[in-house]
């Protein structure tokens, strides 16, 4: 098995369709897995944006806490898209729900502790 399959492994379903991994990194007190969003248009796009062309996009860093892995402090960290379109001042993102509403972990942490509750 790759590095990669095992990381996938450990990340919510469907992650993959939307996002590459970029890395991770390892300290004494975090595991953090580093994905970037695939610079891939939605196919969902509002009228507004249809048939307007692209003219840049911007990266933004997102933290989502997670279950720990091996004693440290699971993390996630993704780099959100967003992109600019022609003609339009506001940029559009991918709307994605990866955080149980109200809290900052990802919902299946979050099921995982009610359930244990």
């Amino acid at each position: 098995m790759k590095e990669h399959d095992l990381l996938w492994a450990m990340m919510p379903e469907g992650m993959d369709k939307y996002f590459e991994i970029e890395g991770f990194e390892k300290d004494e007190l975090h595991f953090r897995i580093i994905l970037v969003e695939k610079n891939t248009v939605p196919e969902d796009l509002p009228d507004v944006y249809s048939g307007k062309k692209i003219v840049n996009t911007v990266l933004n860093s997102v933290f989502i806490e997670d279950f720990p892995i091996r004693g440290r402090k699971g993390e996630l960290l993704l780099r959100r898209r967003s992109w600019k379109f022609d003609g339009i001042d506001a940029l559009y993102s991918r709307k994605l729900d990866l955080c149980f509403p109200g809290i900052r972990i990802g919902k299946e942490f979050a099921s995982f502790l009610k359930a244990m509750d």
